[in-house]
């Protein structure tokens, strides 16, 4: 069984790895975008430019805001205070640390 420790730092890894990837998928789309004239909100083949970018950009956002809580979890080990409930001071609980390891909140108090 892996640690909670272990656990944030192979979640941080992979979520660096998909936010280079969605840069990459960024960038392509801008200059894919600036290469063609072409007015892509009649294109019949699929969905606008403006449709991606708003995609990547969101994913981009979720993506940031995933590593930051990661990153805070991965400062509550250092202080002691992971696997509290910020809201309750209760334990999370092991199986909630378990799915969602950068939880700050027990399940009840997810629930509310």
């Amino acid at each position: 069984m892996t640690t909670a420790e272990e656990r944030l730092i192979a979640d941080r890894a992979g979520t660096l790895k998909l936010m280079a990837s969605l840069t990459g998928d960024w960038e392509g789309v801008v200059e894919a975008s600036a290469q063609t004239g072409v007015d892509d909100e009649h294109d019949p083949e699929g969905a606008t430019i403006a449709f991606e970018r708003a995609r990547i950009e969101a994913s981009l956002s979720r993506s940031r805001a995933h590593l930051a809580d990661i990153d805070d979890a991965l400062g509550r080990l250092r202080d002691g205070t992971y696997g509290v409930c910020e809201r309750c001071g209760g334990p999370v609980g092991a199986e909630r640390l378990a799915a969602r390891p950068a939880t700050r909140i027990c399940f009840a108090c997810a629930d509310a």
